[in-house]
């Protein structure tokens, strides 16, 4: 699991976020992102009950991405947020391997989105 400084810890980070960030989509999942000022990077991760019905399920899809972010963490931009939203239940059953590029991708995406 993800160290708990770099995740989010009330609505108030991730309401902001969706309200000024810039929206990166793919068929499975999409990366919401934006700028912050507190010098290191925030994540979270948005897994809907329509995807799963399952608290279960969610939760696993939850741990699963978060577990893909914290082996790459080292790759994604300091000073900004991420919020990544799964809309397939197909995650909880995808490769780790190939979870980890999905979300690769959407964050290369999102640093072109960026101009960086």
């Amino acid at each position: 699991m993800l160290n708990r400084k770099y995740r989010f810890h009330s609505r108030g980070g991730v309401r902001y976020v969706y309200q000024k960030g810039k929206t990166v989509r793919k068929p499975k999942a999409s990366l919401v992102f934006a700028e912050n000022t507190r010098g290191f990077t925030r994540v979270a991760v948005v897994v809907s009950k329509k995807v799963i019905k399952s608290a279960v399920g969610r939760n696993r899809i939850r741990r699963r991405v978060y577990e893909a972010v914290r082996k790459n963490f080292e790759y994604l931009p300091e000073k900004t947020d991420y919020i990544f939203v799964i809309f397939s239940k197909d995650i909880l059953t995808m490769p780790l391997p190939e979870l980890e590029k999905l979300l690769g991708e959407l964050v290369e995406e999102s640093k072109v989105c960026y101009n960086r």
